[in-house]
């Protein structure tokens, strides 16, 4: 999600790291009370800063977690989208979308966009 969004979902921000938790994974980083917060990426020469909403510990691999929830700014998020998997498959790492009921139709449709079409969601 983008960061104008952070406030509007924090709910099913907490929602998603019990669920990671559940699922395992260690050394969670998420923008939640309690949480460690994720490293942000600038863009050189630029104000635009990206940070993935959890970024967490697997079996030795770093996964990186957005969470994909109906936007007022869909080329915004498609552009993260698209640096976190650069970013994720640069340094052997995995991204997934982490996706609710209500927005299953607007992430396959942004996938198919940008030619993501490979990525399995996570339905919570």
């Amino acid at each position: 999600m983008i960061y104008s969004d952070k406030e509007k979902y924090k709910d099913i921000l907490k929602d998603s790291v019990s669920y990671l938790e559940q699922r395992g994974f260690e050394n969670i980083k998420a923008d939640v009370e309690g949480y460690e917060t994720p490293k942000s990426f600038a863009k050189k020469g630029s104000e635009i800063s990206i940070t993935p909403d959890i970024v967490a510990e697997k079996e030795g691999r770093k996964h990186y977690f957005d969470i994909s929830l109906k936007s007022e700014k869909p080329k915004l998020l498609k552009s993260k989208w698209l640096f976190l998997n650069t970013l994720s498959n640069l340094k052997s790492s995995r991204f997934r979308l982490i996706t609710t009921r209500g927005h299953y139709k607007f992430t396959n449709e942004m996938l198919d966009d940008i030619n993501l079409t490979n990525k399995s969601l996570i339905k919570i």
